[in-house]
């Protein structure tokens, strides 16, 4: 099974590896930080990690610098090779794997066996079947394991109208040129709002962005703004469909507006066949 509407689909990987260009070591320390906050592990070393949508890979290098076994993978071609050039950079070895693989291919993902922690930060409301995706990603977590998601919140006819923006910005190059230009000044002038607001600096929401999990405020502006398939759920959604299926809430960080909510998960029983 593959993810759905590939015609319309947002070149997720291309992103990432522009991204890429400007990761050093300061971006991925702050992927390590935001990573031990989320999982509450300062080492992994003998913990089985599973990074579904790995884009990037920033955050299988963060899991692999504090000692796991990673396994990463990602529909996106593009984004395995970003996954595995980090890899290639740091002399990843059979610690760390990287492939190819769709979340919504439930033989593939179980063929991975199971994992005591699986992470897949901003993926799975990409994937064209985002419950088909809960359903499959919860089986890969072991006993007693770890499940970190986050999922973009359901904010209504607001979520419905940033579906239609996402939507033109893929169907064609004169939509994405449309929606870039339409967005990115409100953005810009947000974040120079916000910086003048906070600290009297216009370029202080710029320059401290990369304290936000590593993350580029450039590149996350085209993810937003390109993001299709594009879905979302309530907290309440995501917390009834993992707790009916074994899991208990152990932290969830939830947005107002835009953006995603954070679930931490463990898994007290084996799911139900």
């Amino acid at each position: 099974m593959s993810d759905a509407a590939d015609e319309t689909r947002f070149a997720f990987g291309k992103n990432w590896k522009s991204f890429l260009a400007s990761v050093g070591q300061d971006r991925v320390d702050e992927a390590v930080k935001s990573l031990i906050s989320l999982t509450g592990y300062s080492d992994l070393t003998g913990i089985k990690f599973l990074d579904i949508g790995c884009g990037s890979g920033i955050f299988s290098l963060a899991a692999y610098s504090l000692g796991a076994e990673v396994m990463s993978i990602d529909y996106d071609q593009d984004s395995v090779g970003c996954a595995l050039q980090l890899k290639e950079k740091v002399g990843g070895n059979d610690r760390w794997r990287v492939e190819q693989g769709s979340v919504l291919d439930s033989a593939y993902l179980s063929s991975l066996g199971q994992f005591d922690v699986v992470y897949s930060w901003g993926v799975l409301h990409h994937t064209g079947d985002m419950m088909g995706a809960f359903e499959n990603i919860q089986r890969v977590v072991r006993p007693e394991g770890v499940l970190c998601l986050s999922i973009y919140n359901d904010q209504g006819a607001i979520s419905r109208f940033w579906k239609r923006v996402k939507k033109i910005y893929c169907e064609s190059l004169a939509g994405r040129y449309l929606v870039l230009v339409a967005f990115v000044p409100i953005f810009f002038s947000y974040a120079v709002l916000a910086g003048l607001m906070s600290s009297g600096n216009p370029v202080a929401f710029f320059r401290d962005y990369k304290k936000n999990r590593g993350m580029s405020i450039y590149h996350d502006w085209v993810d937003w703004l390109g993001g299709y398939p594009f879905e979302v759920a309530k907290p309440g959604e995501v917390f009834s469909f993992f707790r009916d299926r074994g899991f208990v809430l152990k932290e969830l960080r939830t947005r107002n507006g835009m953006g995603c909510n954070e679930f931490v998960f463990r898994h007290d029983k084996p799911a139900s066949a």
